[in-house]
């Protein structure tokens, strides 16, 4: 433990010292809720936990939107339990006892990171932090340079202090970090030079080429892993993934110990190449159709709520028209109340005022209504086009799964005769070539390989139904879903819009009512 904190018991972080830290820091609205039970801890963004002692970090979980942490200057030796503050910007750990970089990686927006002054020996852990900029680990037990190199990774770093760790007395320090890291643009509190930039790169080049390529390399694979991820993301969408080559195919005959046996019969070979071939084929076409189809769902649901918008516009500027027009004219009479030369006067004018207010109160909730009708008759449109697009789809993917199902059917006819033919053979000792002991305990008997063939069709009709059944779940879940949710955004704007006109009609009565002569 630290030096300066001998002498003083170790806390551990609980909810009275996150208040009392909230009432200091904080603004004066969250320093008096603070002093409440009823704080709303999302409100608080800063929090400066400095000097207190600190062994161990816990009980920050609430603070979610936390964006700047301060806990220099204590005594904790582990980072823990900030795993919930993702939105953390700026941390600082810095004067503590903490010996491994770790408990970082949900902080993937932190943009400014000190460690200064603890007893790190290794860089590491940090690979998700990618928007760092600003970096200090200055005054640790840093003793190889190679840590430097795991700094790559970080792109957008700019700023870097290691000052004061013992690999700072290489002479060849400062020139093997800015020839490892050419992006900084300050290292220990300086500037670097171009002419440093410059001797880094002609010193190291022999080491930085073949970590450049590696990295291009790694690059390279990372871009290819994204794409693929990003393809299966939008098949995933589309209802239609691993249906573009033999995915499903192959998959039929994963764990099917019995398959691999009878594949060892004569003929079945060809058979099973024949069978491929065509299955294959429907399903790239079920693949193909599947995308159009996807397309032309998103293309409708775009074109809807294009249309929705575009209605209410239209119907917006007719509101605020008719507010604009409103408030014109009772500026000049709530003027005429309060300059009225008589009660009897300013409570004529206080009359057409509060009748004007009801006549905008009916044209208000008029137009409301007639948007809630339009946009009504817009949702039965759209649900009958997205119930036929559905349905139509739907429709197409059972026949073409049931083509793969009659492939199946086929393949089990000629399989099957394949297989008593061979028995028959083998009874007889007329069999051309040896076959796998595995196999000739199938042709021991017809039950036997009969039940055999049976079992191994009847586990890949299995898969094919499994295959149809989670495309068609999938497409009603969507249609569910898209239509609910187009129904539910039009009655919450619906309701939302009316308690927003009721207030506005409040304001106005109580401005109406205040206004005095």
């Amino acid at each position: 433990m630290s030096q300066f904190y001998n002498d003083v018991e170790p806390n551990i972080i609980d909810d009275e010292m996150v208040l009392k830290a909230i009432e200091k820091t904080c603004p004066e609205d969250l320093g008096e809720l603070a002093q409440g039970e009823n704080i709303n801890f999302k409100d608080v963004t800063e929090l400066q936990l400095s000097f207190k002692s600190i062994l161990q970090i816990d009980n920050l979980w609430r603070l979610e939107n936390l964006t700047k942490l301060q806990l220099d200057n204590n005594v904790i030796e582990k980072i823990e339990a900030l795993e919930s503050l993702v939105h953390l910007v700026w941390l600082d750990l810095s004067f503590n006892n903490i010996e491994v970089i770790e408990g970082l990686d949900t902080l993937v927006k932190l943009q400014d990171l000190s460690l200064y002054s603890n007893r790190i020996s290794k860089i590491e852990n940090m690979d998700t932090l990618q928007e760092l900029q600003i970096f200090s680990i200055g005054k640790n037990n840093l003793t190889n340079l190679e840590n430097v190199v795991y700094l790559r990774r970080l792109k957008s770093l700019r700023t870097l202090n290691l000052s004061g760790n013992p690999f700072c007395d290489d002479k060849q320090y400062m020139l093997f970090v800015v020839a490892h890291l050419p992006n900084l643009v300050y290292l220990d509190f300086k500037l670097v030079r171009d002419t440093t930039r410059e001797d880094a790169v002609s010193k190291y080049q022999d080491l930085t080429k073949p970590l450049e390529q590696e990295e291009a390399q790694a690059l390279a694979l990372q871009e290819i892993k994204q794409a693929k991820q990003e393809e299966l993301e939008y098949h995933e969408t589309a209802f239609v993934e691993h249906l573009n080559g033999s995915f499903l195919f192959d998959s039929l005959y994963e764990d099917d110990t019995e398959a691999a046996k009878l594949a060892s019969l004569p003929g079945v070979g060809d058979l099973l190449q024949a069978y491929r071939k065509e299955f294959v084929s429907v399903c790239g076409k079920l693949y193909n159709y599947g995308l159009e189809e996807y397309e032309k769902r998103e293309a409708e649901v775009s074109d809807f709520y294009k249309k929705l918008h575009e209605i209410l516009l239209a119907s917006q500027e007719e509101s605020k028209k008719a507010m604009f027009d409103f408030e014109n004219r009772n500026k000049q009479r709530l003027d005429e109340i309060h300059h009225a030369r008589s009660y009897d006067v300013a409570e004529s004018k206080r009359a057409e005022c509060q009748e004007d207010i009801l006549q905008l109160s009916g044209t208000l909730m008029t137009l409301e209504a007639l948007l809630s009708n339009e946009l009504e008759e817009q949702l039965q449109g759209f649900k009958r086009t997205i119930d036929v697009i559905v349905s139509t789809f739907m429709e197409n993917v059972k026949e073409m799964m049931g083509q793969c199902r009659d492939l199946e059917n086929q393949h089990h006819e000629k399989l099957m005769e394949v297989a008593l033919t061979t028995l028959e053979k083998s009874l007889k000792g007329k069999l051309e070539e040896d076959l796998p002991a595995d196999v000739q305990t199938l042709l021991v008997d017809k039950n036997t390989i009969v039940n055999a063939v049976n079992m191994s069709h009847s586990i890949r009709l299995r898969k094919i139904d499994k295959r149809e059944s989670d495309m068609l779940c999938n497409t009603y879940h969507w249609h569910i879903s898209v239509t609910e949710k187009a129904f539910q955004t039009e009655s919450d704007r619906n309701r939302a819009c009316i308690e927003r006109i009721m207030s506005y009609i409040n304001t106005l009565q109580k401005e109406l009512d205040n206004t005095k002569i």
